[in-house]
């Protein structure tokens, strides 16, 4: 089996080397990353500039893939269609530093690259890490889970193209109960800004790094994260309002 490994937070990170490790147990390993950290970045793309494409070593001295001067749905799409002679038979998205669960999905760098890869017709895979508390994470344990995860969802063989979501929860709040398949919650996150002038008098932001969901709808990635429970999500990047096409079927429209 061989698998493209992408992440938003960059080559170096250690989560994607920490990934990858438990990857390599059950499968060939590629890895096509942002040079440096992309954590929201969504589905950008990078129209303006070159993507300056460089090869990369792992710390054996053996070549590990190849860091891109660009964002991660960038990496994706040069991986598949300039760098990698045959298709890969999945793409995983990871380890992400930080949850990816509720509308986060949409800002998300590693799950945009996940969902890039389905545009592709390539199982995909997002896995992302909860924490609670500053860094350093246990990356590795939380590595081991995630890769059994994705050993599990590659055996049940799904159609190419299936996207799926995979959260763990915060090692730091204690030991994992379980996995469970739930809905993405859809409830917007309560979010603060500091607000400070800089020495010329100029008004600037910063964005608060605590942020909490206000309406936690049972039996969602949300919730079930926050119960200690792996997450595990399949998406679609298919938006279209099925409802509400319908219902405007018998509009008139007039020019």
């Amino acid at each position: 089996m061989r698998i493209l490994l992408t992440n938003d937070d960059g080559i170096y990170a250690p989560g994607l080397r920490a990934l990858r490790k438990e990857l390599m147990k059950f499968a060939e390993v590629v890895v096509v990353a942002p040079a440096s950290e992309q954590s929201g970045v969504g589905h950008s793309i990078t129209l303006l500039q070159p993507l300056v494409v460089q090869e990369v070593l792992d710390e054996s001295n053996e070549f590990l893939g190849w860091a891109i001067e660009g964002k991660p749905a960038d990496c994706v799409k040069l991986a598949l269609l300039e760098l990698i002679p045959e298709p890969p038979d999945a793409l995983v998205s990871g380890l992400n530093a930080g949850s990816n669960a509720g509308i986060n999905v949409l800002y998300s760098g590693t799950c945009a690259a996940a969902i890039e890869g389905a545009f592709f017709h390539q199982t995909s895979i997002a896995v992302s890490l909860e924490y609670t508390k500053p860094k350093p994470l246990d990356f590795a344990k939380a590595a081991e889970l995630g890769a059994g995860v994705v050993k599990q969802i590659l055996d049940k063989r799904p159609a190419r193209g299936s996207l799926f979501n995979v959260n763990i929860p915060s090692l730091d709040r204690g030991p994992v109960r379980g996995i469970r398949t739930v809905r993405q919650n859809t409830a917007p996150y309560v979010e603060t800004f500091s607000r400070r002038v800089d020495p010329r008098g100029r008004v600037y932001f910063w964005s608060n790094p605590e942020f909490s969901c206000s309406n936690l709808h049972p039996d969602t990635d949300v919730t079930l994260l926050g119960e200690q429970f792996i997450t595990v999500t399949p998406l679609q990047f298919n938006l279209t309002h099925e409802a509400m096409l319908k219902e405007m079927g018998s509009w008139q429209w007039k020019m």
